[in-house]
């Protein structure tokens, strides 16, 4: 009976969590689920990632797949969510990234340098 009630509360706990629309696919997520995009300022057209998620100003949300990606660009999302805003390549080289950290089998492990004093 116990683990009902746990079971209960944490679906409650998920459930409360804020939620955010995916500019690219238009579907809703959580917080952590999704990148959060910010107009880097200063005169600037660039869209950059906030990856700690506490930027200042007007925030955009897009899922971490090339396919949201595409989608926002195709509906031309980033100039309306961040008015003013035209580059993505930040965003795009994040998500490129990110997919080929994913997608890539892990490399053979490097040539460690020895410490200084122990080559002998």
């Amino acid at each position: 009976m116990g683990r009902k009630i746990l079971t209960v509360a944490l679906v409650q706990h998920l459930e409360n969590q804020p939620q955010r629309t995916c500019i690219g696919c238009r579907k809703k997520g959580a917080r952590s689920e999704l990148l959060r995009l910010v107009a880097e300022g200063s005169g600037s057209t660039a869209v950059i990632v906030d990856e700690r998620r506490r930027m200042a100003g007007r925030g955009a949300w897009l899922h971490p797949s090339e396919t949201c990606l595409a989608l926002a660009i195709k509906r031309r999302a980033f100039g309306r969510a961040l008015p003013g805003t035209t580059g993505t390549a930040a965003v795009e080289r994040r998500i490129t990234a990110g997919t080929q950290a994913v997608d890539t089998p892990v490399a053979a492990a490097t040539t460690v340098q020895p410490e200084s004093g122990s080559e002998n």
